[in-house]
């Protein structure tokens, strides 16, 4: 399935670097603009901060600290995201429970066709 994707972007925190790699791959494929990958929660959080981006892929867990700061950042901004993890849905916070998750493994193109439902698309 092709989702229309072109000129999507897209800020991408993941610390293992052959999943960014394969998202990064995937993304600019689709059309996307990658901003990151950023693989450390301080990082990804400036990012989430200051970056323009239309969507974000957000790995729960950075380097053994949990994404949820970068989350709730973009919450407030009111900007969509999708956190991927290889956790239960029982790991996000109090107040996180409609935030969007899909669980590792998964396929890059359910990724992508999960983004363009986030984003309208």
């Amino acid at each position: 399935m092709t989702h229309n994707l072109g000129g999507v972007r897209v800020l991408v925190a993941e610390d293992e670097i052959l999943i960014a790699m394969e998202l990064e791959n995937a993304l600019i494929s689709s059309g996307c603009v990658v901003i990151g990958p950023y693989s450390r929660l301080s990082q990804a959080l400036k990012a989430a901060q200051s970056e323009v981006f239309d969507v974000a892929l957000l790995d729960v867990n950075l380097q053994g600290h949990k994404i949820f700061p970068v989350a709730e950042t973009l919450a407030s901004r009111a900007l969509p995201f999708l956190l991927l993890t290889g956790y239960a849905d029982r790991v996000l916070p109090r107040g996180g429970e409609h935030w969007q998750v899909l669980s590792k493994p998964y396929r890059v193109e359910k990724v992508l066709e999960r983004m363009a439902t986030l984003i309208g698309r």
